[in-house]
């Protein structure tokens, strides 16, 4: 199935049927931080990464007064490891990171409760976390699926299983899918704007729905 195909999928996804999943799976966000933190690998420490879409960076600049770099850094899958750092060419963006790996804008208090400093403009992948849909077979990058109903996945998250209002789970469905219909749309714009870009050492070029992109947000040449 096209991309175009997968698309007019998402947007016939039926929130009342996505809530129906949602509540029979059940969700509840304990705060525990783990989907805002970095973990630790055999290979050392893995940060934490969260697909940014554009126009979400800027609304966190906003709210923020950040510099795009202190929001976004470019989506490492793709880059390679060079003599002066990372280098090459890579989609989209992350959420940006702390020297810890966890994410830039989850603070604990004195309790180790987890909240998140930009929580009323987080991105869609944030706000609708532990779940993901499958459209044409496929779902959303999230890693693996530990429980799933009908076309919603449920991620690995200490919340699953706990009950939730038909009002929460209808709110979370709405956002639901509309990051399915984002993610498909950008990947659209992403392949509609392309034009490979010939790097050179320590250089990366972020491809994004809106062209090619230095780190630091502006136009790469």
């Amino acid at each position: 199935m096209d991309l175009e195909a997968e698309l007019a999928q998402a947007r016939d996804l039926d929130v009342s049927e996505l809530a129906d999943a949602i509540e029979s799976i059940g969700f509840e966000c304990t705060r525990c931080g783990a989907c805002c933190k970095g973990y630790d690998t055999d290979d050392g420490r893995e940060p934490h990464t969260a697909t940014f879409f554009p126009d979400e960076v800027r609304t966190v600049q906003e709210t923020t007064g950040y510099d795009w770099r202190d929001v976004a850094r470019p989506m490492p899958y793709g880059l390679t490891e060079g003599d002066d750092g990372p280098e090459g060419e890579t989609f989209e963006w992350a959420l940006q990171t702390a020297a810890c790996g966890d994410c830039r804008f989850y603070e604990e208090d004195e309790t180790g409760l987890g909240a998140c400093q930009v929580h009323d403009d987080r991105p869609l992948i944030c706000e609708t976390y532990p779940f993901s849909v499958a459209v044409a077979g496929t779902s959303q990058p999230m890693g693996d699926a530990v429980d799933e109903e009908g076309v919603v996945r449920a991620h690995e998250c200490e919340g699953l299983g706990r009950d939730i209002s038909r009002a929460d789970a209808e709110e979370l469905a709405r956002a639901l899918k509309e990051r399915a219909v984002r993610e498909i749309h950008e990947a659209i714009a992403v392949s509609d704007v392309y034009e490979p870009v010939e790097t050179g050492p320590g250089e990366v070029v972020v491809h994004d729905s809106e062209g090619a992109k230095r780190p630091d947000g502006t136009e790469a040449p």
